[in-house]
């Protein structure tokens, strides 16, 4: 059984075709998840601040300001909400 690792939503973007894309990082913004829904499926999925997502599911987060930018967000989010609360 792989190690888990809190990640905190820092981005939630539209794109075409009824596509969102919802983006979790870790604190220091180094790694992060991108996880792409339906509109349609995720009026139907509950949102939450953070999620507990598999270790070796994880991306590195490669340009700096990104990083930086994203380790922002979770500090935000971190204060606003708990864990568990849907956004």
């Amino acid at each position: 059984m792989s190690d888990t690792e809190r990640l905190w939503l820092v981005e939630r973007e539209y794109g075409d075709e009824s596509l969102v894309e919802l983006v979790y990082a870790t604190p220091d913004g180094a790694h992060c998840v991108v996880k792409h829904f339906s509109v349609q499926l995720l009026r139907s999925k509950e949102i939450t601040a953070a999620i507990e997502v598999d270790a070796d599911r994880i991306d590195s987060v490669g340009d700096e300001d990104t990083r930086d930018h994203y380790a922002d967000e979770v500090e935000r989010v971190r204060e606003r909400y708990d864990p568990d609360e849907t956004l």
